[in-house]
């Protein structure tokens, strides 16, 4: 067998579809990451005002995170595209992400130090972990996506790993939202330590069952090897200025920012929304993300078994948003007296939340391709991107709402919580739809087998 004919089969057997364990065992290498950023996008606001910190102090504490977030996600993309080591980037995040969690939602680590309770501190406390558990995730979040790239050559492969992916953050989602529903079912919140007791268990229970799925990743997933192949056209690291001159680069990182402020946005105010503006009991807030997370949870099972073509990616993101729009309408001008329908909606939530996710995902591994030597930059500053503008976008919502609360008590449809679940992310979904009709992709592999073995059988 000649040389040529050597390179041939090894090309061919990395375009091969994935089997059903690779694809799985990956999928859930982020469940800690995802069950613990359901409690902190669903609860640390809500959590931090209970305790009594302003809205404004509570959006500081969620900014410096989500700061600390972006920079992370650049400097994680850098190492790992220079060193590589995946799955030592992720393991070293997971035990950030544990013990800093903990520390926040586990009660003022900082003020027990100190033997003081001020405000100051307590606000100060509260930011550090928050920026410790950010930084963490961070490292996480980069080394896991940007292994799609160098697992596989075949498209439809890294979009069944990527929306696998997703499918585990439903399961992580609705987890924790079933934590949720038996601890403030458990465990009433009276007073101030009830509180702080309700958020430990929490925290607690969403660290173990995030590790548990950790084993099962480290155990199933092996350590990518595509990226340092002599086939791997792009031996030599490729430099940021090669992403800045590709107009896909702009046009992915601006949809994947608009997906996740309309998720992250919607997500962080929900529960405000559906206690003080529909009045609804307490289990709502966590009866109705569990509803939204659900829905999302089947629709992206659907997904997996899809053929993908650039053509379906962009009509599957157009309907996504589209559903956004109608839905996030809706949210903004439902009365309390109808909060009956709020369930419905919740499905038409979910439902929207997978194809925009998932897409959004797959339109990153389209823009990489086989470009894998610079792949950790590119999952590493469009997740800069989100990080900063969810951030920005909630500290200017709270301080709104603290300049509303200093003018006296607001009435009908002028409420944050309404903005931020309903009307804001629908404007964020009509950008993105402008956005995507402008997108222009190629399929490089048109007729690319699907999975090996469907996920649904």
């Amino acid at each position: 067998m000649s040389m040529a004919d050597a390179k041939d089969d090894a090309a061919m057997a990395e375009a091969q579809p994935l089997g059903r364990w690779p694809v799985l065992s990956y999928g859930v290498g982020h469940m800690l990451n995802d069950i613990t950023s359901a409690c902190w996008f669903t609860y640390l606001l809500l959590f931090l005002q209970q305790i009594g910190l302003a809205p404004r102090a509570a959006a500081v504490v969620m900014l410096s995170g989500q700061v600390a977030d972006g920079l992370m996600t650049i400097l994680a993309g850098e190492m790992i595209d220079r060193f590589g080591r995946f799955k030592l980037w992720h393991i070293g995040g997971s035990v950030l992400v544990g013990f800093s969690f903990s520390s926040v939602f586990g009660g003022c680590l900082l003020c027990t130090i100190l033997g003081t309770d001020s405000y100051l501190v307590r606000t100060v406390g509260y930011s550090f972990f928050a920026a410790v558990f950010n930084v963490g995730w961070a490292a996480t979040q980069v080394s896991h996506m940007s292994m799609v790239n160098c697992m596989t050559l075949n498209p439809t492969s890294r979009v069944a790993l990527a929306s696998c992916r997703n499918a585990s953050t439903m399961v992580a989602n609705l987890g924790l939202y079933g934590i949720a529903l038996g601890v403030f079912g458990a465990i009433k919140a009276k007073e101030y330590s009830d509180i702080v007791t309700q958020y430990r268990w929490i925290a607690y229970l969403s660290i173990f069952i995030g590790c548990c799925f950790l084993v099962v990743f480290h155990a199933g997933t092996k350590e990518p090897t595509l990226k340092s192949e002599p086939s791997c056209k792009k031996a030599a690291r490729i430099s940021w200025g090669y992403w800045f001159k590709k107009t896909l680069y702009y046009q992915v990182a601006l949809l994947y920012m608009l997906a996740r402020l309309i998720t992250n946005v919607s997500q962080s105010l929900i529960a405000f929304y559906v206690t003080r503006d529909l009045r609804m009991n307490e289990y709502s807030k966590a009866i109705i993300p569990a509803i939204i997370f659900c829905c999302s949870f089947f629709v992206s099972i659907v997904l997996q078994e899809i053929k993908w073509t650039s053509r379906r990616l962009k009509s599957l993101l157009t309907v996504g948003a589209t559903l956004w729009v109608i839905s996030g309408v809706a949210v903004f001008v439902l009365p309390s007296q109808m909060n009956s329908l709020m369930y419905p909606l919740a499905m038409v939530i979910g439902a929207a939340n997978a194809p925009v996710m998932v897409t959004t995902i797959g339109l990153e591994g389209a823009l990489v391709g086989e470009d894998l030597n610079g792949c950790a930059f590119v999952y590493g500053s469009l997740s800069f991107l989100d990080k900063i503008s969810c951030g920005i976008a909630l500290f200017a919502l709270e301080s709104y709402e603290d300049t509303m609360v200093s003018y006296g008590e607001t009435r009908g449809l002028n409420t944050v919580s309404r903005y931020g679940t309903g009307l804001i992310p629908s404007c964020f979904a009509v950008l993105s739809l402008v956005v995507t009709s402008t997108l222009r992709l190629q399929d490089d592999t048109p007729r690319a087998a699907a999975l090996d073995a469907p996920l649904l059988v």
